[in-house]
């Protein structure tokens, strides 16, 4: 991916203004809500049975992320998901905590089986527990390396025929044939919560206004993680470090973007 290509992907989230349906946790409503204004997508977090099968029909996107796990929340996204199957609106499922409860895995596997998310992102625990369901997790935090999951990955690409994101200090997207590293970012981002589930409901956004999946994805990635690398510079620690990410997402342009490149391959 070049520079180029990532801003005209930024220009057309800020023109379109997408609707990005997101069903997700207590933990980061606020945090992605605000994240997905930053960009220029319009967010709106809905989880009522009631109503989100008319909520998704007007979506863009659909965000699906089981942080915080409830009866009546899973039916939500099994009908928000088949709903936008029904309309062919992109689903991006962030399958939190995979694996570290049998609960967890069975969810994320009925989920994915039922609504076939076009990206699924995760981190290098909960995607290869998709895999092998009988790995045990730290919680929703990695206990292994992202390259130790790229064959997991791949192989759930294959099975499921989407593209999966392993995200961690480096990055890795495949469609189960081709596969992107992404180093940008900054280790930082580890120690706020939701940074994860932050580039989950990007993903949202950038696969509501580009129909290639996996450029959207890795576009998706690089943004958040120059982003992260921008807000770094700024931050005394991991609260202004937040603060600062929301600003730099929303003023982020080409020519930081090229001097990002730059700075990788020095």
């Amino acid at each position: 991916m070049t520079p180029k290509i990532i801003t005209e992907n930024l220009k057309a989230i800020k023109a379109h203004s997408p609707l990005v349906h997101n069903i997700t946790n207590y933990v980061v409503m606020n945090n992605t809500a605000n994240a997905l204004l930053a960009i220029g997508a319009s967010p709106v977090m809905a989880h009522a049975q009631e109503e989100v099968k008319d909520m998704v029909g007007i979506a863009s996107a659909l965000v699906i992320n089981m942080g915080t796990l409830s009866k009546e929340w899973v039916e939500s996204m099994i009908i928000a998901g088949l709903r936008a199957n029904e309309k062919k609106i992109p689903i991006v499922f962030d399958p939190v905590g995979a694996g570290a409860t049998a609960y967890r895995s069975q969810i994320a596997t009925r989920i994915i089986n039922n609504c076939n998310p076009e990206i699924i992102r995760g981190n290098a625990s909960e995607i290869m527990a998709l895999v092998n369901q009988e790995m045990i997790t730290k919680g929703v935090d990695s206990i292994v390396s992202t390259n130790s999951a790229i064959d997991s990955a791949k192989y759930l690409a294959q099975l499921h025929e989407c593209i999966v994101v392993v995200s961690g200090e480096v990055d890795y997207i495949t469609d189960g044939n081709r596969l992107e590293k992404v180093t940008f970012g900054s280790s930082m981002m580890e120690k706020i919560t939701g940074m994860g589930c932050t580039s989950t409901a990007l993903l949202g956004a950038f696969v509501a206004t580009n129909s290639n999946l996996f450029e959207a994805a890795v576009n998706g990635m690089m943004v958040m993680g120059i982003t992260g690398e921008l807000a770094k510079a700024k931050a005394n620690g991991p609260g202004s470090m937040q603060m600062h990410f929301l600003d730099c997402l929303y003023h982020l342009s080409e020519v930081e973007i090229e001097q990002a490149f730059v700075l990788q391959n020095e």
